[in-house]
């Protein structure tokens, strides 16, 4: 496949991130153009042994790291829809970082050679944005868990990070309950209850009623090898990590508030 050919394919994907970047499609479409006269000028600047959806990525990096506005919150004062405002009140690293890993689905370690640092740093500098974007996406939140302590733990997680918790269920039946009478925004949900019911049954039934973002935290996570509705796309084994919480509870939230929008039209 030629440079040309390469650039091509990842370039909708390129327009994405810079767009989630910046705030706006104006400004993002204006940095992904000045990379593609880079890789003009210089082909070779496009190349790495990681690929070239690495090195695009990283080039693009370079030039937006080059200006020294960027590294300010707020990048630009062009209008923008409530996610992209959150994600403007992220320090400019971490939000870089969040996006290369949540969005555009880059391994820890080609993320890293992106922006030019090591796997540990690019750690810290999700779970610092997994921090700050949850204080900006407060909500109410609904805990399904039977242990005490680690409900506690939740509880007192959540809370810091600016979440209402509408309240602990440690069985089936009062998960339902709970949920259908106060609606949450959020959902932490173990697997195994209290009395022999399980916490992923609870969550399918409440999602036939409405939608809502769900992390399970769990010590038994190959329960989830099944193909079955809800699919594990937020996940974490016990035991866990408060950072590592906090990093997926933004995750969860920023991509549930994206999917709404735009928002259907009707007819």
């Amino acid at each position: 496949m030629s440079t040309s050919q390469a650039v091509a394919q990842h370039l909708p994907f390129l327009r994405r991130y810079a767009r989630a970047l910046t705030g706006s499609q104006h400004s993002g479409d204006a940095y992904v153009a000045a990379a593609l006269e880079a890789l003009i000028e210089d082909r070779g600047v496009a190349e790495s042994p990681r690929g070239p959806r690495v090195a695009l990525y990283a080039l693009f990096t370079r030039i937006w790291n080059s200006v020294v506005v960027n590294g300010a919150i707020e990048p630009t004062l062009e209008p923008k829809l409530p996610v992209e405002q959150r994600l403007g009140h992220i320090t400019p690293l971490p939000r870089q970082a969040f996006l290369l890993v949540a969005l555009e689905g880059f391994s820890e370690e080609n993320a890293a050679a992106i922006l030019d640092t090591d796997v540990q740093t690019l750690r810290s500098l999700v779970e610092e944005s997994g921090r700050e974007l949850a204080a900006e996406i407060a909500t109410d939140v609904l805990i399904i868990e039977d242990e005490t302590f680690i409900a506690m733990d939740l509880e007192g997680l959540v809370e810091s990070l600016g979440h209402r918790v509408l309240g602990v269920a440690r069985t089936h039946s009062a998960a339902v309950t709970l949920a259908k009478a106060k609606r949450p925004g959020l959902i932490l949900a173990d697997i195994q209850l209290a009395d022999g019911s399980s916490g992923l049954d609870a969550v399918n039934e409440l999602l036939r009623s409405f939608e809502v973002p769900v992390i399970f935290i769990t010590a038994y996570p190959e329960r989830f090898l099944t193909g079955e509705r809800p699919e594990p796309a937020f996940l974490i084994a016990k035991p866990f990590q408060p950072a590592t919480v906090s990093a997926v509870i933004s995750q969860a939230l920023f991509f549930e508030r994206k999917a709404r929008r735009p928002e259907r039209r009707t007819a």
